[in-house]
């Protein structure tokens, strides 16, 4: 899966949550502290101390959005979200090619998490800055985003991923992981269609009855592969 899912948050939102990260205040840390054997050895930015009031109260705003959108619970169907980080490119700095961890704790926590899907929600416009595309080895080839503030991508965690060194400016942006109900990328995105296609044919007035048996359809496979 490589879904773009605009406006997950509004203007009054993102310059609100910028200017907090922006104060002279912000715990911002060294970008590898959280970084695997492997990430470390190409990560080069700056994030939020995980465990700071500021990053919790602006992940927690991040994930009242994502528990109301209907995109974004039609495509992941989460069962945890792992608390959004907040990672700061400036000149000169990016990540290169890795692979997310299979498996992640939460941060204060004896909790652990399944990652299924991978998630950056971008924070900075990109006319703001140049390079910091997200760039995803997917089975289509390259895929290259550099989205529109508000906007969020997700994709497979097992995906190689890379951030492009950023030349000039700064980029914002959150970052997090999901366990879906539903653990095997190709089922997760059947059901993703079919929602779709039934939410379609609901705004088109198809057929009623014709519309429950598709629906039961639905929840029958979801219920076939739903893991809980």
């Amino acid at each position: 899966m490589l879904l773009r899912i605009p406006h997950v948050l509004n203007q009054d939102q993102l310059v609100s949550m910028c200017s907090s990260m922006g104060s002279d205040g912000a715990p911002w840390v060294d970008g590898r502290v959280t970084a695997g054997h492997q990430g470390a050895a190409v990560k080069y930015n700056r994030q939020l101390d995980e465990a700071s009031p500021m990053a919790r109260e602006l992940g927690q705003l991040i994930v009242a959005e994502l528990e109301r959108h209907p995109t974004f619970i039609s495509a992941a169907l989460p069962s945890r979200v792992y608390p959004p980080m907040f990672n700061r490119y400036r000149e000169g700095m990016g990540f290169g090619t890795h692979v997310d961890g299979t498996v992640r704790m939460i941060t204060g926590t004896s909790g652990r998490l399944r990652c299924d899907l991978s998630a950056t929600l971008f924070l900075s416009a990109p006319e703001t800055y140049e390079g910091g595309e997200l760039v995803i080895q997917s089975d289509f080839g390259m895929q290259s985003a550099k989205y529109a503030a508000g906007d969020l991508l997700l994709y497979a965690s097992s995906s190689r991923h890379r951030v492009n060194t950023v030349t000039r400016g700064q980029r914002l942006a959150a970052v997090f992981w999901v366990q879906s109900l539903v653990r095997e990328d190709v089922k997760r995105q059947l059901l993703f269609e079919l929602d779709r296609t039934i939410q379609r044919l609901t705004q088109l007035q198809a057929e009623q009855d014709c519309m429950v048996r598709l629906t039961s359809h639905y929840h029958g496979l979801l219920r076939l592969w739903t893991e809980v």
